[in-house]
């Protein structure tokens, strides 16, 4: 028999112990006591997947028994671990709308905020050095929200501390997120946005790195306006209050952004950006959430301002011809 063949039957014969086993772990006649302790052996082993079978028939067959809600509370954790993120949710969820006065019913509170806080943290997250804070914030605000339920419920809780530290970084890049959403608007000639913009964080982000941002944002914004006197406003807080942002050369302002039209290089041109798509996983593209909500953001301010001062290459948007895209731009 060939080197093949026998990697063949060595691999039928692993499927069926596989199953075989699979086969066991689900048996009828397994006892509570037995499905748990396959479950807790499962977990140690993390086999998170076969924790999980081993689980939901403890639940389905004793729904009343000793360990069913013990049960529930390791099936969140097991769907959290093999990053069933949705189905952690929906777990946690569950328990708290049955379980509102159990003991641990503030761990499935934390685990909730833990599923949106890993949700848009994928394989990419993990191994690049990927901006966070230019990602679609809904997960960090609902992450936030749901720590904050944690918090606010059960200040005592073991897992407060940690759901604190992890609403501190919330909201941190929530407010950079919010700086990026400004910074995007003044490249685009949305003055009154951009200001509007860096007032909000002023506003709702104090104690973050984000508030010099949040100034600079409305001296540049106002300067564009002509309101010299909101400007300067903005300016004496920026200079008495954050001396060392990147904004001030020498104690005067020189913010720097951008621009939004800028000539791409002969190799930028030639490879049509697949240089950087390679390095950037398919939720960072331009045509995420995040993208789509500030152009509609965008769109919304430009028809608000004043025909008199808006930028002329901002009343009408360029669309590229069937032969700029043939020719990779190289010759417009």
């Amino acid at each position: 028999m060939s080197i093949k063949h026998l990697l063949l039957v060595g691999l039928l014969g692993l499927l069926a112990a596989c199953s075989s086993n699979k086969a066991t772990v689900l048996d009828d006649s397994l006892s509570e006591s037995e499905l748990y302790a396959i479950a807790q052996t499962n977990l140690d082993a993390n086999n998170y997947s076969l924790a999980i079978d081993s689980l939901r028939a403890l639940e389905s067959r004793y729904p009343f028994g000793r360990f069913a809600e013990q049960a529930q509370l390791e099936l969140i954790y097991a769907y959290y671990q093999s990053l069933e993120l949705e189905a952690a949710k929906s777990s946690a969820d569950r328990f708290i709308r049955l379980h509102p006065q159990h003991a641990d019913v503030d761990y499935a509170y934390y685990m909730r905020g833990m599923t949106s806080f890993t949700r848009d943290r994928g394989l990419f997250e993990r191994f690049l050095p990927l901006d966070m804070t230019r990602r679609d914030p809904g997960a960090a605000r609902d992450s936030f929200n749901e720590f904050a339920q944690l918090v606010s419920r059960y200040p005592n809780s073991r897992y407060a501390p940690d759901a604190r530290l992890r609403m501190v970084y919330l909201r941190n890049l929530l407010a950079s997120y919010d700086a990026h959403v400004g910074h995007y608007y003044l490249k685009r000639g949305a003055y009154i946005a951009a200001a509007n913009r860096g007032r909000y964080i002023v506003e709702n982000f104090q104690q973050t790195p984000s508030v010099g941002d949040g100034l600079a944002l409305m001296v540049e914004g106002y300067r564009q306006l002509a309101l010299d006197d909101l400007a300067d406003n903005a300016l004496l807080t920026l200079q008495t209050n954050y001396p060392e942002h990147p904004s001030l050369k020498g104690g005067e302002f020189r913010h720097h952004v951008e621009p939004a039209q800028r000539d791409a290089g002969w190799v930028e041109s030639m490879t049509v950006g697949l240089l950087d798509k390679v390095m950037t996983p398919p939720s960072m593209s331009r045509e995420t959430q995040m993208e789509r909500e500030m152009e509609q953001q965008y769109q919304s301010a430009l028809t608000a301002l004043p025909r008199d001062i808006r930028a002329p290459q901002a009343e009408r948007q360029q669309k590229r011809s069937i032969w700029s895209r043939v020719t990779f731009g190289l010759f417009d």
